[in-house]
């Protein structure tokens, strides 16, 4: 179809998959006409002067912005509870109170769940779209890093922080992915044309290799923890055992690095947050203290102590004593030696090569798979009431499923997987998400793969 012209706004608006379609965005995503406050009392009532490149190139394709959305402050939690808006609740609830949505992302996920917007737009850094994707029974896509613009879009951890999407199913996350992504010359990160140009013929050339339509499915060793409760995994082997029948290989792998990535990740995120959020201090950015004291001859720290929430304070204390002269070498250099392990892990067990190195994996062809399946969360979603109870480093784990695809840059999505209630009632969706990693670069295998799955588990049920 042709273009359709809205002579009200006197400008041609594009006929596509996303006109008049209504998407939510996450509030630490610049938006004109839109408070972007990061759920945070330092940036209470601020307005971007511009787009994010992301609602820009939406905005675009005739999509409509339908508000922003409730995180946790900065993107920094697994729950959606540390923002100065309060906690957001899961649409499901049980007798002990409401459940947690997950986080950061938790009210695009909500947005999403409860069907007012037809997809929205989140963030990951550690996990952030994929664990409230599975807390809430969505789909959530975390896309290869750099291959989505970060320009508008407010850091919390830079070389992780990853535009994502949430939407009921795969065919619409295509959609919006296939919009939003490509080079912007705004982005310092954003992948550049010649390396987009090498990762398709690296995609081109794995496909050509393919045998056939099976699939070579890896599961992670490392995955199946103790802390794993049995729905999550019940419902994982069930979902092995519906691909294995359809042809597909099953095959059992090790990420021996995965066992490290979730300390390495909390080294590293608030080291990268503490340098980023340097800048809020009621002068060059952020809303001043009302009662300006200079405590310690430091003019902003009334202002930071009044602005930022307790977990973002936490974390920018914790990420400056790591890059500290005295720290950063048993910490901050050691966590990104552990990175560049996690990404060795991937790079080995994958038959696709990493179209980002020159230097090839040693391992036979035969030997390594196309994409892993694992579970998003090792549980289903906790109350709110029981996460008061929680320490940090308990909270922290939350993220343990979801972190090394994020040390390692892949693309990976969760889907809602239906499995059987303890009651024996009909089978329906539950928040237990299952995720697809694939090689850096091999977004489209992991959408395809996902729609396949979608369908796959449609029919059984």
């Amino acid at each position: 179809m042709g273009n359709l012209s809205c002579e009200a706004a006197g400008q041609i608006i594009k006929n596509t998959p996303l006109t008049g379609k209504l998407i939510a965005v996450k509030d630490n995503i610049c938006t004109i006409g839109f408070p972007t406050t990061c759920a945070s009392g330092i940036l209470k009532g601020f307005q971007s002067p511009y787009n994010a490149h992301v609602i820009q190139k939406l905005k675009d394709a005739g999509a409509i912005i339908a508000g922003k959305t409730n995180l946790d402050e900065f993107g920094m939690g697994s729950h959606s509870t540390h923002s100065v808006f309060g906690a957001v609740h899961n649409k499901r609830g049980t007798e002990g109170g409401p459940l947690s949505a997950g986080g950061s992302s938790g009210g695009s996920a909500v947005a999403v769940a409860t069907e007012q917007c037809w997809a929205a737009l989140g963030t990951d850094t550690g996990g952030s779209v994929r664990l409230p994707a599975a807390y809430t029974g969505i789909v959530g896509f975390k896309p290869s890093y750099g291959l989505v613009s970060r320009h508008g879009v407010v850091s919390y951890a830079n070389s992780m922080d990853t535009v994502g999407i949430l939407a009921a199913d795969s065919k619409i996350v295509r959609h919006l992915f296939d919009q939003i992504r490509g080079y912007d010359a705004s982005d310092p990160t954003s992948v550049r044309p010649s390396t987009l140009s090498r990762i398709h013929e690296t995609v081109k050339s794995n496909n050509a290799k393919r045998n056939g339509k099976s699939l070579r499915i890896g599961v992670p060793q490392e995955y199946n923890i103790e802390e794993l409760q049995p729905v999550v995994r019940s419902a994982w082997l069930e979902v092995l055992e519906f691909l294995q029948a359809e042809g597909h290989s099953i095959h059992s792998v090790s990420l021996p690095a995965t066992q490290l990535a979730l300390s390495a990740y909390y080294v590293i995120a608030p080291a990268e947050a503490s340098s980023n959020l340097a800048k809020y201090d009621g002068v060059r950015y952020g809303n001043q203290a009302k009662q300006k004291d200079v405590l310690e001859n430091v003019l902003f720290a009334t202002t930071r102590g009044e602005g930022f929430g307790e977990e973002v304070r936490k974390r920018i204390l914790l990420g400056a004593y790591s890059l500290s002269a005295s720290a950063i070498d048993n910490y901050f250099i050691q966590a990104q030696k552990v990175r560049r392990m996690v990404q060795h892990d991937f790079d080995r067990v994958f038959a696709m090569d990493n179209p980002l190195l020159s230097k090839r994996s040693g391992v036979p062809v035969s030997e390594k798979v196309d994409l892993l399946l694992t579970p998003t969360a090792s549980s289903t979603p906790p109350t709110l009431a029981s996460l008061t109870s929680r320490s940090s480093v308990e909270t922290y784990g939350d993220d343990v499923m979801t972190v090394p695809a994020s040390l390692a840059g892949l693309p990976a999505i969760s889907l809602p997987v239906p499995f059987e209630s303890n009651h024996g009632e009909k089978k329906q969706i539950s928040p237990v998400g299952l995720q697809v990693i694939a090689q850096y670069g091999d977004d489209d295998m992991v959408l395809e793969f996902a729609r396949y799955l979608e369908k796959l588990l449609q029919s059984e049920q």
